[in-house]
């Protein structure tokens, strides 16, 4: 069920999974192969800890932001309203806890789409949502 922020609510804007493994890069791999499994591929990558070392001189753990693309998904939104392009790609996250576990996060693109306000967007967004939790799920 999703809120309005107006009224001090907070929309489940993600979906997550904790693994146990603690090399980024590994957990990196099997979420690409993960994502190809299901029409993804990656078309934008933002090292976090990277950048804020570099622009803040600021230290984080391994923290990475894929930006991945479902062609025929982006083609069916994209015909249905050119202007959701401001809503893509699909983020997912991948970074080091300090507990040494490794998160995965992907983002809920039933909750970013709601707010367009298209069921059409809607019912299309709802089924990647189910593909990106099928990625989660064989992590």
């Amino acid at each position: 069920m999703y809120k309005s922020y107006h009224k001090k609510y907070i929309m489940q804007y993600y979906q997550i999974r904790n693994l146990k493994e603690n090399d980024i890069r590994t957990v990196r791999m099997k979420v690409e192969a993960a994502l190809k499994k299901e029409g993804f591929g990656i078309l934008t990558e933002i090292d976090i800890q990277s950048v804020m070392k570099q622009k803040l001189n600021k230290q984080y753990l391994p923290h990475v932001i894929l930006g991945a693309c479902n062609p025929s998904y982006a083609d069916k939104v994209l015909t249905l309203d050119p202007r959701i392009s401001t809503l893509l790609p699909c983020n997912v996250t991948i970074r080091q806890l300090e507990s040494g576990e490794t998160e995965v996060a992907v983002m809920d693109p039933s909750a970013v789409m709601s707010i367009v306000g298209n069921t059409e967007l809607e019912t299309y967004a709802n089924e990647v949502r189910e593909k990106l939790s099928s990625v989660l799920d064989s992590l």
